[in-house]
């Protein structure tokens, strides 16, 4: 039973390396280093006591394999732009070694999606970043690149292909609601991505994010405190200024850094409210 379970996530990797392998020029150079790389990890997974293996304990005296376990899943979905001028650059950044960054999907303008990493596996997108109490996001995520320069409007047709993949993932990893963000929001002091024309209203009322709604009638507490609402809301709070900008980049499309007025301070309680 062991074995027949080891040979089926080696199997499973096998094919996924073969997915990509059998397209031509012009990726055929990266997707051979993708099929090794998928080889190579799992021969790791299906290892026996007495062979090297990378893990805790290199050579296990005792061994015995459970059947209960399963690969990691995401948990987050972190939205980018490529902030380069077409898919073909994004997709040769992403197959170029020395480049080290991937995500897991590009869309194009068109609403072409290119599945470039399969979903159990570690991305390279998030770099130096926090959401709450995880700071290691790139392990706990799914990064996806819409090919857009950052200055300007996404179409219909890419957000249309997003809306349906966003709705592929949250069925099938059962991604949180408040867990579909921004770069950001995860990356506030060095990050911009997805940019204040993102449509984040569309993705929430779709069921991929929070938003706010009607503000007229909210009355604030007086002892609400902004700075740690956006704490609780998961934002990096070692500077405030960036924290305040992400969180007006992405519910109130702008990007100043004063604090927060009243008329915002009602947006983040309803957010803040979302989340707790």
């Amino acid at each position: 039973m062991i074995k027949s379970i080891h040979w089926y996530i080696i199997l499973a990797f096998v094919l996924l390396g073969v997915m990509f392998g059998c397209a031509k020029q012009p990726y055929s150079s990266s997707n051979k280093i993708y099929r090794q790389q998928t080889k190579k990890f799992a021969k790791t997974l299906q290892a026996n006591p007495g062979l090297p293996v990378s893990d805790s304990i290199q050579q296990p005296k005792h061994w015995v394999g459970t059947t209960n376990f399963n690969l990691r899943k995401p948990h987050f979905v972190i939205l980018h732009h490529t902030a380069q001028e077409n898919c073909n650059q994004t997709l040769n950044t992403f197959t170029s070694s020395k480049r080290e960054v991937s995500a897991h999907y590009v869309i194009c303008k068109e609403g072409t999606v290119y599945h470039i990493l399969n979903d159990y596996l570690r991305a390279w997108h998030a770099g130096v970043s926090r959401w709450g109490q995880v700071e290691d996001i790139n392990s706990v995520s799914i990064g996806i690149e819409l090919d857009n320069n950052g200055s300007e409007p996404f179409p219909s047709a890419q957000i249309d292909a997003l809306l349906a993949l966003l709705n592929k993932l949250k069925s099938m990893y059962n991604i949180p609601t408040g867990n579909f963000i921004g770069h950001a929001d995860i990356a506030p002091s060095r990050k911009q991505d997805p940019g204040i024309l993102f449509p984040w209203e569309l993705l929430a009322k779709q069921g991929f994010g929070y938003w706010y709604g009607d503000t007229s009638k909210v009355n604030v507490p007086k002892d609400f405190n902004g700075e740690y609402a956006l704490k609780m809301i998961g934002y990096d709070m070692k500077n405030p200024a960036s924290a305040r900008v992400a969180f007006r980049r992405h519910f109130l499309s702008a990007t100043i850094n004063e604090v927060f007025s009243n008329a915002e301070l009602k947006v983040l309680y309803l957010i803040w409210q979302k989340y707790y």
